[in-house]
């Protein structure tokens, strides 16, 4: 039936039994209130999806009868729509599209499939998968993919704030994961809203040890009543500047003791050769070699290596006094005594397996201070000299000839 919609006409429309009941409006053509049994009533529009007699009839609905939509405010809409089909759009479809699109969950799995798991690390893997379910997809997993907006993301960005790094990690694996929408047509391209979300600000954590530092950590490692592999793992992580997963990666197959060197087929870097000083070789030398395990550093696992220092390295550093020393500290310890001795950046950055030269540039503060030393300990002797009171090696008075 045909009428004006109003309140008081969609307010007297009866309830069906079966089926539906129907009133289009008299004003506007294509704008209709339907009924349904239970008394449920909705605002719709009907269109063609094209010209001529061939086109698809489309029904779109705008809502339910109520609060937000009123005769008026459904009619309003109703205007809005049609104007796009006017315009050669096609709203249903558009909306049934949108209902298909993708969810962030939805893209997380992909993205997880075929470029993460396939692509990097099971460490890797293993942060990626825990930044997104404990904290990008409870918060947007939900969302569509092509609806995030960068206020989205900064809202997130901004709620982790209590743990800085954490949160610039997690901005870091949405923003691949949207480059990744646009490579696939999920989202136009150059629309990745993680853009211009200013990352927290990192300071990196520097802790040296000084000699006495050391010393202490010698004799805890001395003192260590547990597994000899324990302190053994350590002073490797001491003597070769390896990171911790490549020496509990060791195998006793992978290791030249004629060249002083250890295969690595797997690093972070990918494959590289860790190089074995004296006192490294010293260490693997006094290890007991466990029949059918092939690891170096020996776990309580049968045939399996260490896999958790964590535990027995807090007690080892509170024995030393150095309750804030990481494990990774160990590794920045065996670069800093390097750089500090005069070792160019360039050698350094091989023997930590350093990619690229900008990871190794932390260490060049330090790789100045011998430098420092000496042009300290030169100006001083010309000082010397220049009072009166010093003399140059062997005895003899150097001249400072002046230019006139």
């Amino acid at each position: 039936m045909r009428g004006a919609i109003t309140k008081a006409s969609v307010d007297r429309l009866p309830v069906p039994a079966r089926g539906e009941t129907m009133l289009w409006d008299d004003r506007l053509a294509g704008f209709g209130v339907r009924v349904r049994p239970g008394g449920a009533k909705s605002y719709l529009v009907m269109y063609r999806a094209g010209t001529g007699r061939s086109a698809p009839v489309r029904k779109l609905v705008i809502g339910k009868h109520g609060s937000p939509w009123t005769p008026d405010s459904a009619r309003a809409e109703a205007k809005r729509l049609l104007g796009l089909v006017a315009g050669g759009g096609d709203p249903a479809a558009a909306k049934a599209d949108r209902k298909a699109a993708l969810t962030v969950a939805e893209l997380a799995e992909r993205f997880m499939a075929e470029h993460v798991e396939a692509k990097r690390k099971d460490r890797t893997a293993a942060e990626y998968r825990r930044l997104l379910d404990k904290i990008i997809l409870p918060v947007m997993g939900k969302k569509k993919v092509a609806d995030v907006t960068r206020a989205d993301v900064a809202k997130l960005h901004h709620a982790g704030r209590n743990a800085p790094y954490q949160a610039n990690r997690t901005l870091a694996v949405l923003s691949k994961m949207m480059n990744l929408a646009e490579a696939w047509g999920i989202r136009p391209d150059g629309s990745n809203p993680c853009r211009h979300v200013e990352k927290n600000a990192e300071r990196g954590r520097e802790r040296l040890l000084s000699a006495a530092e050391l010393a202490r950590l010698g004799d805890a490692l001395a003192g260590h009543d547990g597994s000899p592999y324990v302190p053994a793992a350590i002073r490797l992580l001491l003597l070769t500047g390896a990171r911790l997963g490549e020496v509990l990666g060791l195998q006793w197959s992978r290791i030249d003791f004629e060249h002083g060197e250890a295969r690595l087929p797997d690093s972070k870097t990918g494959a590289r050769t860790l190089h074995l000083s004296p006192p490294a070789l010293a260490v693997l030398a006094g290890l007991p070699r466990i029949e059918g395990n092939p690891h170096v550093i020996v776990g309580q696992v049968d045939g399996a290596a260490l896999v958790n220092l964590e535990k027995p390295w807090r007690a080892i550093r509170a024995a030393a006094g150095l309750p804030d020393l990481r494990l990774h500290d160990l590794r920045h310890a065996f670069a800093s005594v390097g750089a500090m001795s005069g070792d160019s950046l360039l050698v350094i950055g091989r023997l930590l397996g350093h990619s690229q030269a900008a990871t190794t540039a932390r260490y060049a503060h330090l790789a100045a201070d011998p430098v420092k030393a000496a042009g300290a300990g030169i100006a001083g002797r010309i000082a010397a000299m220049l009072d009166g009171t010093g003399q140059a090696s062997g005895g003899a008075v150097v001249a400072l000839r002046q230019r006139g």
